[in-house]
């Protein structure tokens, strides 16, 4: 990885740690991420391979955000495709989140879908991962096999 030309300003340390982090998920194939990134396909525009242009680009690091890969989760780390992203927002936006249309409404996230049947999130997750369709899975109340009524 190419040193950061320039003096490091205390200000820039997490903003820096984020572009570091990038670089090292995708390009370190001993990196313990590389196989979700680098391992993938995932890459880095060139001209992110300069920190002075990446802040440039992304501006200071907000508190409370990480570096997320915005609107295409499965897209490289590039302008135009990178935002900070709170918690609440980069868990929104992984390759396990999808829209789902249940009777018309349609639900960003699985957990969004959850809450409003009143089930926990893991719940509905095991049935779908063990393979149950989504009509079935929904008609269950957590830990019960009787049918939600109404």
């Amino acid at each position: 990885m190419p040193p950061y030309s320039g003096k490091l300003h205390l200000k820039h340390k997490r903003t820096y740690s984020s572009w570091a982090e990038m670089r090292r998920r995708c390009l370190n194939p001993n990196h313990r991420k590389y196989h979700r990134y680098g391992g993938r396909g995932i890459k880095i525009s060139k001209r992110w391979d300069s920190f002075r242009n990446f802040l440039k680009d992304m501006g200071e690091r907000p508190d409370g955000t990480t570096l997320d890969r915005y609107p295409d989760n499965n897209g490289n780390y590039e302008p135009g495709n990178c935002r900070w992203a709170t918690p609440k927002q980069q868990g929104s936006n992984t390759s396990a989140c999808r829209k789902i249309v249940v009777g018309g409404k349609q639900f960003q996230t699985l957990k969004e879908l959850a809450e409003s049947l009143g089930i926990k999130r893991l719940t509905l997750h095991m049935r779908l991962k063990r393979g149950m369709p989504l009509e079935k899975a929904l008609l269950y109340k957590s830990g019960r096999t009787k049918k939600l009524t109404g």
